[in-house]
């Protein structure tokens, strides 16, 4: 027993050395980490902060900053003074599209200029499109959508006041329909897309929001058919000019359910437990619950439009409609008078997900757009983000 106690006292001072090292070097390595972390967080936080001041900043500088250009675009000789007075000039415009957090871009952005003719007066058509399952439907809505809108457009014009309703629930089931029939109807020598490649049985399971603007000298035409948003800055004041399509809406959630279907809450409300809007181009394995059928809204032009806004959920989820006007009213000031247009020529994209195209590029829209975007990620947005920003100003 005294040989037992005995080696128990001459290993207990070798133990409690190895058990405080190994304390200290647990504490050590606590201590790095807790550093990093803070040092982190404390990026991320002037990261915020700064990004959220950055308009007002923007503002009160007094001179340009140098940002970088995402995507952006507006008509040719768009800032020219006898442009400028014309009422059916093309408005200048800039757009942005980032990939973001996600792993693959399903978002897709639509701009055409003088899409549209009615006797002398000029239309001028925008949209977003934010696939889901795979980018096929967005992409198809971007190249088509427009035309779809200019054909229904002359079928319904007779002369007298068209019924953009009509127009804009013909096109979305056109494109639905394209959505439907897309894996029939592609080319073969096309490269498979990536639903293919994973499961071709699993087209149906694709689908896009669409919100779309047809601009007049003396309307706004928006049709809208999911989460993605249209906002109009009047006189310093937000107006929505769509509303979300989300399953929980109570009048979404009766329509459904009408239909026989149920909205499950996964992660959010979600018709059937799945997809978490209610209204979308494609999806035709969630049919008839999931409508492709848009609401449509009329807005007569005023002097005291400012800008457009339209942009997908990956901006809305985190920045306010007032927010949202508020960075492009303050890159409007910041820029201060329109400079005449220059060309930004070619295609390209980079590892970040920003889409550059041939256009004819504005300074003040497209910096709002891309403000807008790189705020959103501050904000720790989780989808695409992709905005369009309009200039509805008149007589500059």
């Amino acid at each position: 027993m005294a040989e037992i106690c005995c080696q128990e006292a001459k290993s207990t001072p070798a133990t409690v050395a190895t058990v405080s090292a190994s304390v200290a070097a647990a504490a050590v390595a606590s201590s790095v980490i807790d550093r990093r972390r803070r040092r982190l967080e404390m990026k991320r936080f002037r990261l915020a902060s700064d990004l959220e001041e950055s308009a007002a900043e923007y503002a009160r500088a007094g001179k340009r900053q140098r940002l970088p250009r995402t995507v952006s675009g507006s008509c040719p000789d768009a800032g020219s003074a006898s442009q400028q007075q014309d009422p059916d000039r093309c408005p200048r415009y800039g757009f942005s599209s980032v990939c973001g957090r996600r792993r693959e871009m399903e978002d897709a952005v639509s701009a055409r200029p003088d899409f549209l003719t009615t006797g002398s007066s000029k239309s001028h058509f925008f949209g977003v499109f934010d696939g889901h399952g795979c980018s096929h439907v967005a992409t198809t809505c971007q190249d088509l959508m427009h035309e779809a809108v200019a054909e229904e457009h002359g079928k319904a014009c007779s002369g007298e006041e068209v019924a953009w309703k009509e127009v804009m629930e013909r096109s979305f089931a056109r494109l639905d329909e394209r959505a439907a029939n897309w894996a029939t109807t592609r080319s073969r020598e096309e490269p498979a897309c990536r639903c293919e490649q994973k499961m071709p049985s699993r087209c149906d399971h694709v689908g896009s929001t669409a919100v779309v603007a047809v601009v007049s000298p003396t309307q706004l035409v928006v049709g809208n058919a999911g989460d993605s948003r249209a906002v109009l800055s009047r006189a310093g004041v937000p107006v929505a000019l769509s509303v979300d399509h989300k399953p929980d809406r109570p009048d979404e959630l009766e329509r459904i359910q009408a239909a026989g279907g149920r909205v499950i809450y996964w992660d959010g409300a979600r018709v059937l437990g799945v997809l978490a809007m209610s209204r979308a181009i494609g999806d035709g394995y969630l049919k008839p619950f999931v409508t492709a059928e848009p609401e449509v809204t009329i807005t007569e032009r005023s002097e005291e439009d400012e800008c457009l806004i339209l942009a997908s959920d990956g901006l809305w989820d985190v920045v306010t409609n007032e927010m949202a006007c508020d960075v492009v009213r303050a890159c409007f000031r910041s820029n201060g008078p329109p400079e005449p247009a220059h060309a930004e020529v070619g295609t390209s994209s980079s590892a970040n997900g920003v889409i550059i195209s041939k256009a004819e590029s504005d300074k003040a829209c497209s910096d709002a757009a891309m403000l807008l975007a790189k705020l959103a990620l501050a904000r720790r947005s989780s989808d695409n983000v992709s905005v369009v920003v309009v200039d509805l100003r008149r007589g500059l």
